[in-house]
């Protein structure tokens, strides 16, 4: 939703089905998909690998290791691109960003790696009144709304979905910088 906001026409990718996802949608394997007709790519490989969450329950080897393999293709391809994960994923930490940085309740930080150099100033984290849906490393009962609306999203998701996404907020500031970027490169 953000990078639509910042005014890009958005496509989705995915291995698996995404029937809640707003705008057009391919099930494919992101990895073989052709990238031509795109201005930008945006990858976001599973996270569940670095999650802090997966360490404490030792589940960290159940799931795929694609953030190299991703930057290759990446990288190979030479277009803009953004690659978003957790903070302890084996990314270049080009830009941290924290809900608090967008006066969102919730600290939800996420590491950018990217090919363009995009970032400009934000505010530091502030993590004074945070609202933490998990209680027991687990999303509580009910939460899900209060989450969704926490971080800036109005329509409905699952549990699960509402947990892994990436707050719209993240996306329009990337989006409207990379939008800065390829006009002053143009």
């Amino acid at each position: 939703m953000g990078y639509y906001l910042a005014g890009f026409r958005v496509v989705g990718i995915d291995i698996h089905p995404q029937p809640r996802y707003p705008f057009k949608f391919h099930q494919a394997d992101a990895m073989t998909y052709p990238l031509d007709g795109f201005d930008v790519i945006h990858a976001s490989p599973p996270c569940q690998r670095y999650s802090s969450m997966q360490h404490i329950h030792k589940n960290k080897h159940k799931h795929p290791d694609l953030i190299d393999k991703t930057r290759k293709r990446l990288i190979n391809n030479s277009k803009p691109f953004i690659i978003e994960n957790v903070v302890g994923a084996p990314l270049r930490p080009d830009l941290l960003l924290c809900g608090t940085m967008f006066n969102l309740r919730i600290a939800k930080h996420r590491i950018f790696e990217s090919n363009v150099s995009i970032f400009d100033l934000l505010p530091p984290c502030n993590h004074i009144d945070l609202y933490d849906p998990y209680h027991g490393g687990e999303m509580a009962r009910g939460e899900r709304e209060k989450l969704s609306k926490v971080i800036g999203i109005d329509w409905f998701m699952t549990r699960p979905e509402v947990r892994e996404a990436i707050p719209p907020a993240y996306t329009e500031f990337i989006g409207k910088q990379l939008i800065k970027a390829m006009k002053n490169s143009a």
